[in-house]
């Protein structure tokens, strides 16, 4: 098979790690999906990954307890770069040489977030897992990715999601009348309110022209297949 891509980052969502339990890192779940990245590996594509951390702490929870969204945030930071640590592990079990930049510093960890240098891991054919968000808080997963692809120079954002294979007008878990798109414009998106990503990982994507492809990656390959520009979700672009 033959990339579209030459650069990609990946966005993976904190619950995808947790498997069917909902919560905490599946191991078989971790190693499926750093299979599904070792094929892309294999195929010559420069990756980098990002992953959200909703598997082990959730704005949800910290609003019960009443806690300042600031606190939450910063906790929700740390649980991605326990999530990215995890790929890390697999990835490298695997063969696959991987460092893990984090936003917020902790030397003994991981590296911290350089962007020369991770463009430098991408070129030596490294997997680089960004991890700590931006590394402040009222920014999503979602704006992460955003602002990493624009600083590496990626060609788009592969976002991988559970059991969803795109974007609907609508949740077809619930509306049976529900079309799905193949393709949109970022500027059709907000206007429809379709809850893709936030506003702010949108604007960031529309105004440095990174392409976005949402795509099921519960499906075995799909994330190969996204790679070599198969039509198996939604595009969006510019």
């Amino acid at each position: 098979m033959q990339p579209k891509y030459k650069r990609i980052v990946l966005k993976l969502s904190g619950e995808a790690l947790a498997g069917e339990e909902g919560f905490g890192i599946n191991p078989a779940v971790v190693n499926e999906t750093a299979k599904q990245v070792k094929e892309i590996y294999e195929l010559g594509v420069e990756i980098a990954i990002i992953i959200g951390g909703g598997n082990i702490w959730r704005g949800k929870a910290a609003s019960e307890m009443g806690m300042e969204r600031a606190s939450a945030d910063y906790m929700g930071m740390l649980a991605t770069v326990m999530n990215s640590l995890a790929m890390q592990d697999a990835l490298e079990n695997m063969g696959v040489p991987t460092r893990v930049q984090t936003s917020i510093h902790m030397s003994q960890v991981a590296e911290p977030y350089i962007r020369r240098k991770a463009v430098r891991h991408l070129e030596k054919r490294r997997v680089v897992i960004f991890g700590g968000g931006t590394g402040n808080p009222y920014f999503s997963t979602d704006t992460t990715a955003a602002l990493r692809a624009a600083e590496i120079g990626a060609d788009v954002i592969l976002m991988a999601k559970n059991s969803v294979d795109g974007v609907y007008s609508a949740d077809p878990n619930k509306d049976a009348t529900a079309v799905k798109y193949d393709h949109l414009t970022y500027m059709e998106m907000l206007q429809k309110e379709l809850g893709v990503m936030d506003s702010t990982a949108s604007s960031l994507c529309k105004d440095n022209n990174i392409d976005l492809l949402i795509f099921n990656m519960s499906k075995q390959g799909n994330i190969t297949k996204a790679v070599c520009g198969e039509n198996i979700g939604t595009v969006i672009t510019k």
